[in-house]
């Protein structure tokens, strides 16, 4: 794991602006705005103190928000995913993924999609993941920390489901129960694992497969903007997840082979 910010490489940018429309003359260089977005990932600054050497913050938000939206950002963390198993020797829809949930705190200014976390005693947010056995977000869900694992566990499937061809099994923990087991068995050919710590177990265990979705979760400190749920809506929070597990796969760039 790269533990400090650097720009795009030119190499990183010729994967990258294959998904950017880059094509047609801009007022705006795409790189240093992609730099820019990176940049507030890794570090965690507010928009306002973007450094000068970049784009004007207002630019960068105008893009971060499109991007949001028309799913640019999505469209470029499927690809560079595809890309990073097909050199990983893998097909490039999985047929194993895991599916858990992170509570995170908000920030006090945040008032849409909050709650509290009973269990873990988190006011905040809660992120639904899935990912491969790589460890590579593939989908994700923010809602607020009182939402039912099971329930937005369909809702992150259900997003990624028309990507899959090969999905044979899933992989959770006790508290995707019930309605999710329902979902699974009626919209797709899966099966539901359930894999947790035995009981009789204290401390951390290792899970096969199932840890890599924790490792996951240690990623994102790595990343200052997601140490807490920082932003208003819920759809900037899923993006900035996903700028951060391509930003992940970038920095495994100088390892691809030519």
């Amino acid at each position: 794991m790269v533990t400090q910010f650097t720009e795009l490489t030119d190499s990183q940018w010729e994967v990258m602006k294959v998904v950017l429309n880059c094509k047609r003359k801009r007022k705006h260089d795409l790189r240093a705005i992609s730099n820019a977005m990176l940049f507030v990932a890794r570090t965690g600054l507010q928009w306002r103190n973007l450094p000068k050497e970049y784009p004007k913050w207002t630019i960068v938000y105008y893009y971060f928000r499109r991007w949001t939206r028309d799913g640019t950002i999505d469209m470029l963390n499927l690809y560079l995913g595809q890309m990073e198993r097909y050199l990983s020797d893998k097909e490039a829809d999985p047929s194993l993924v895991c599916v858990d949930s992170q509570s995170i705190k908000s920030v006090p200014f945040v008032s849409q999609h909050r709650g509290l976390d009973p269990f873990k005693k988190v006011n905040g947010r809660k992120r639904h993941v899935v990912v491969d056995t790589l460890g590579l977000v593939i989908g994700v869900v923010v809602r607020a920390a009182n939402s039912s694992d099971a329930v937005e566990g369909c809702t992150v499937l259900e997003r990624c489901r028309r990507r899959w061809t090969r999905l044979r099994k899933v992989l959770v923990d006790g508290a995707y129960q019930g309605r999710f087991l329902r979902w699974v068995e009626q919209h797709t050919e899966a099966v539901v694992e359930h894999a947790s710590r035995p009981e009789t177990v204290q401390g951390f265990v290792p899970i096969r497969w199932r840890w890599v979705v924790e490792r996951t979760f240690a990623w994102f400190n790595f990343f200052r903007r997601l140490d807490k749920d920082r932003e208003k809506t819920v759809e900037s929070s899923e993006s900035w997840i996903l700028l951060a597990n391509c930003s992940v796969i970038l920095n495994r760039l100088e390892n691809w082979p030519n």
